[in-house]
């Protein structure tokens, strides 16, 4: 029987995307890392673009769309998102060559999208660009959910992790890194503002108050380079966990810059 797997091939202000399916076919979700970083990455598992089905796209920001206009123009992998997002990454002068109309998959974000065995579905998340939005992804009864580049976990948000087995969630920065680090005043309140990203604390807090006993694998994502480290980020989360007696399965600190290994989920 086929395994739900992921593979993160980055996952950071610098670029960021995932593989979610399984070991001969499965979609991504973003398209942030050059396309030379993905084929050699999905090849080491017997993959190729070919075999992908699917890019869906989080928001319009360019660490998660830069590749997304080479991969639908050059290797014809249809691109999914809202109407909204597609107005973004036109409108966008770094992105190029842009999405054209042939290869854009517009869905509303009530919808959901059936790609072979896999469903995927959208929810909105809080950030500073319009109609940013996390995925879940099902197949054959298990559900991943990734929840990146958010202010703060809305009820939207908490239904679709209340659902989840495994959960990729940002823990973007550590609140006194933040503040004593490098970021001028604005980009400090931009980033712990409801519409920037979720710091350490609130990943902890939410995921040893509200962990319920389906959810088995957590990926920790998006830890910034100046204002975290995946130690910390590690050491927080599972601290809150085990104060509450909570051992997930497997529970990971995904690298910034390198490409994790195949997860192979069950």
């Amino acid at each position: 029987m086929e395994k739900f797997c992921f593979l993160s091939l980055g996952s950071s202000s610098s670029g960021n995307c995932y593989y979610v399916g399984t070991e001969r076919y499965g979609i991504l979700i973003d398209a942030g890392i050059n396309v030379r970083t993905v084929k050699k990455c999905l090849k080491e598992y017997g993959l190729g673009l070919e075999n992908i089905y699917g890019i869906f796209i989080t928001h319009a920001h360019t660490d998660h769309v830069k590749y997304a206009g080479v991969l639908a123009e050059k290797y014809n992998v249809p691109i999914y998102s809202t109407k909204t997002v597609f107005e973004g990454i036109n409108a966008n002068d770094k992105l190029l060559p842009k999405i054209l109309s042939t290869n854009r998959k517009i869905f509303n974000k009530t919808d959901k999208v059936t790609i072979k065995d896999f469903v995927v579905q959208s929810f909105p998340v809080s950030h500073d660009i319009n109609d940013a939005m996390g995925y879940s992804i099902s197949f054959r009864g298990k559900t991943m959910v990734i929840a990146t580049d958010l202010g703060y976990i809305s009820k939207e948000v908490a239904d679709s992790i209340a659902k989840a087995n495994y959960l990729v969630i940002e823990a973007n920065y550590d609140e006194e890194m933040l503040k004593n680090g490098p970021y001028n005043y604005f980009l400090k309140q931009r980033v712990s503002s409801h519409i920037g990203h979720l710091n350490n604390e609130h990943t902890a807090r939410f995921l040893a108050d509200n962990w319920h006993n389906g959810l088995t694998h957590i990926f920790l994502c998006h830890i910034s380079g100046e204002n975290n480290t995946p130690e910390i980020a590690y050491n927080t989360v599972y601290g809150a966990l085990k104060e509450k007696n909570i051992s997930p399965k497997l529970f990971v600190a995904l690298d910034r810059l390198a490409p994790s290994k195949m997860f192979f989920l069950d």
